[in-house]
């Protein structure tokens, strides 16, 4: 059984926002590309100077990142924290992250791949309600990396935004369905079966998106989520873009085949498409851990949120441009 809904404080123009790097190294270009847009929107982005470190593949070792991460819940000036990339090595920071630390000093954290262990687990056990959507030194790095409207409705505080066909969703299985909105990085959801952060899916509209996997793996880690249990009680399932999911571009068959194969039987509205986290282009904010409906019938499908992802209704008055 997930926690208790914790929200977090809405971001407003002016507020600083913290950059973080739970996993991979970045690139310091990236790193000031995505930044220079934070300013132009009307936020004062902050680092560490650490951030630019490496281990390996890592944004440095375990502890610097694990002590980036607290101190940017503990900081008071802080109201956002933001994920500079995925790449790998989240999953490090799991045993070691202070959740009491972090249900004491609720914030905005956004990310998305990689990170997706983090927003899983922080809504589970901590509570918070967290958020699957743009990175900087990816997608605000780029001129049409980010999706206006979900990141401004979504971490200000309004609620009844509606995702449809202008979002990328296209039917795949029709039905209705309410429930909690969860999950990420299909890969990353997988692996963490068979763990003590194992994935808490009952009940859940459940949110799946991936890249570059081929589609027997894709196949292949639906039906893992199918034998482990993991999509009984699942009330829907929403797929993303599925960026560059193919065995080759000659193939005699198409991904949402394979889906319809392996979900088609379980009696819950499936959708495609939905473009949050690895995109073409304006990547969605998703909040996950709130209430929300999807709808899918043999033309059409919606996805929306039912209820304010922070704790107010307070309104950014920060303009996107």
């Amino acid at each position: 059984m997930s926690q208790p809904k914790l929200k977090p404080p809405p971001l407003r123009a002016g507020d600083k926002v913290a950059i973080v790097a739970p996993a991979s190294n970045i690139r310091p270009d990236a790193l000031e590309a995505g930044c220079r847009r934070l300013r132009k929107i009307g936020y004062e982005p902050v680092y560490d100077p650490g951030i630019l470190e490496q281990d390996l593949y890592f944004a440095g070792p375990v502890e610097r990142r694990l002590e980036e991460l607290h101190r940017a819940f503990v900081n008071s000036e802080i109201r956002a924290i933001l994920c500079a990339r995925g790449g790998y090595g989240a999953n490090y920071l799991l045993p070691r992250l202070d959740l009491d630390l972090i249900r004491r000093h609720p914030k905005i954290f956004v990310g998305y791949s990689d990170l997706t262990c983090l927003l899983t687990w922080l809504r589970d056990v901590a509570g918070l309600v967290t958020f699957h959507g743009p990175m900087v030194a990816k997608d605000f790095a780029s001129e049409e990396g980010i999706d206006v409207n979900s990141w401004s409705a979504a971490l200000s505080g309004e609620h009844d935004s509606r995702f449809s066909e202008d979002a990328g969703i296209a039917p795949l299985v029709p039905g209705g369905a309410e429930g909690e909105l969860y999950g990420g990085c299909l890969s990353i959801l997988v692996a963490s079966l068979g763990t003590p952060y194992e994935i808490r899916t009952e009940g859940k509209l459940l949110f799946l998106e991936d890249v570059a996997a081929k589609p027997y793996q894709i196949d292949r880690m639906l039906m893992q989520l199918r034998l482990s249990g993991k999509l009984h009680g699942v009330r829907g399932i929403i797929f993303g873009e599925m960026l560059d999911c193919v065995q080759a571009p000659d193939q005699p068959y198409t991904l949402q085949e394979i889906v319809r194969r392996v979900l088609g039987d379980l009696g819950v509205p499936v959708a495609w498409g939905l473009r949050s986290g690895h995109v073409t282009r304006g990547n969605v904010t998703l909040p996950i851990g709130v209430r929300a409906a999807l709808e899918v019938t043999g033309k059409a499908a919606e996805l929306r949120i039912l209820e304010p992802a922070t704790a107010t209704t307070e309104t950014a008055s920060v303009r996107l441009s």
